[in-house]
């Protein structure tokens, strides 16, 4: 996989073994002229973090601070090879999701990413667990990728839905805080 955009353009990023669903460089283009605005100088947070490509696109792109999250302990050496590109301005926790955002210390961010895998049933519940985490300030941007046969709601407790846009059978949900 290669980064679309920022000074880290075209630089290649290794792919971890074991379940990984990349985010494909047109929806990554898409989101990120949307996130353009907002990302010089902002605090990330990539969960369900997989190889890291969303996170260090972020960076490329402007983002002062990234925070990987990825439960899978397999992937730990390719995600630390790949964030090393972030030159120090990253960190890694190999956890579950619903666990970091319940006693993780980093927040808030001003712009979350949420990539569970497709199967993954509770995306409701995980964005009312990050509504009432520490994470997020008000008027931070929260991304959640989710199959097109999965709609979600319009709002989640302070969470409300911006504009969705389709990539295929994926949807990507912007909320704002």
């Amino acid at each position: 996989m290669r980064i679309t955009g920022g000074f880290l353009k075209g630089r290649k990023i290794q792919c971890p073994r074991g379940e990984l669903r990349p985010a494909m460089d047109r929806m990554r283009e898409s989101v990120f002229a949307i996130l353009q605005p907002e990302l010089t100088g902002a605090s990330f947070l990539d969960l369900f973090c997989g190889s890291g490509i969303i996170g260090i696109e972020a960076y490329s792109r402007g983002a002062s601070k990234v925070v990987f999250v990825e439960k899978d302990p397999k992937k730990r050496s390719t995600l630390l090879q790949n964030i090393a590109l972030l030159e120090g301005k990253a960190i890694l926790h190999i956890m579950p999701v619903e666990r970091f955002l319940k006693f993780g210390k980093e927040g808030p961010f001003h712009q979350v990413f949420l990539d569970p895998p497709f199967p993954y049933r509770f995306r409701h519940d995980l964005l009312k667990l990050l509504d009432s985490s520490s994470m997020l300030n008000p008027g931070s941007l929260v991304l959640i990728h989710h199959p097109k046969e999965d709609p979600l709601p319009e709002q989640v407790g302070r969470l409300h839905l911006e504009q969705r846009r389709e990539y295929g059978r994926s949807i990507v949900s912007f909320y704002r805080s």
